[in-house]
């Protein structure tokens, strides 16, 4: 089987052409341009040790990432993915950690391996770039900035950039507008499944890569048309529409 396809039993049976022939490129944030897990992490225990509470692993708070920061301190918090922890709680421990996570935000976060030269070769294609993200844009920015990202994009789009974020396919729809496409001209490439739910809400096409987080799941699991496990691969199965 070739590894760049999605082997998902599971997902519904899509029929897709490769390579596939969209205008529009967009690509997720943590876990797919960007590896922040070690800054996410250490920024999560420097606030739990300023709460006089136990420390957690990395790889643990790596199954935390997905969902935006609010989510992310939260489970942190609770030690589960739907946990509610107490209102007073949150409410003191979130400005603690957008603290040290600002002050942390790029000290071990790098693209991952293939990422630069993907990105480069789809705008040299001609794509229409996005980054669609559910950090805010107090974070984002700096950090696109911080790894030499951030002029590659026409446009970004932060959590809190529009009123709703993914999973809501919102955001996709907006970038899909912004560039004058339809949805099924456009591509997602991510690494959780809240990017296949907003990828299909959105009527978008959705690759996924290997190596992101994706709250601990099996990138397998996810319903999307083809698995990659970079984003130079990604650029070899997609092929640019008049």
């Amino acid at each position: 089987m070739n590894p760049s396809l999605s082997s998902n039993v599971n997902a519904p049976a899509r029929k897709i052409e490769l390579p596939l022939a969209v205008k529009v490129i967009m690509i997720d944030l943590d876990g797919t341009l960007l590896d922040t897990a070690e800054d996410l992490a250490l920024s999560a225990n420097l606030m739990l040790k300023d709460l006089n509470m136990p420390e957690q692993s990395t790889a643990t708070i790596r199954s935390y990432i997905g969902k935006g920061i609010q989510k992310l301190v939260k489970r942190t918090l609770t030690g589960q993915l739907d946990g509610e922890p107490d209102a007073a709680l949150f409410a003191k421990a979130l400005p603690i950690y957008e603290q040290h996570y600002a002050n942390n935000l790029s000290r071990n976060t790098r693209p991952y391996p293939g990422v630069v030269e993907g990105v480069e070769a789809l705008q040299q294609a001609g794509f229409r770039l996005a980054c669609i993200t559910n950090k805010a844009e107090a974070f984002t920015l700096p950090l696109l900035r911080a790894t030499g990202l951030f002029d590659k994009f026409e446009i970004i789009l932060s959590g809190d950039s529009l009123p709703k974020k993914k999973p809501d396919p919102l955001p996709l729809t907006h970038i899909c507008k912004h560039f004058n496409a339809q949805p099924h001209e456009a591509l997602l490439i991510g690494d959780s499944l809240n990017d296949a739910i907003a990828a299909r809400a959105a009527g978008c096409h959705v690759f996924c890569v290997t190596y992101g987080y994706n709250e601990g799941r099996n990138v397998y699991e996810l319903d999307c048309d083809a698995i990659v496990e970079s984003l130079v691969d990604a650029s070899k199965l997609i092929t640019k529409l008049p």
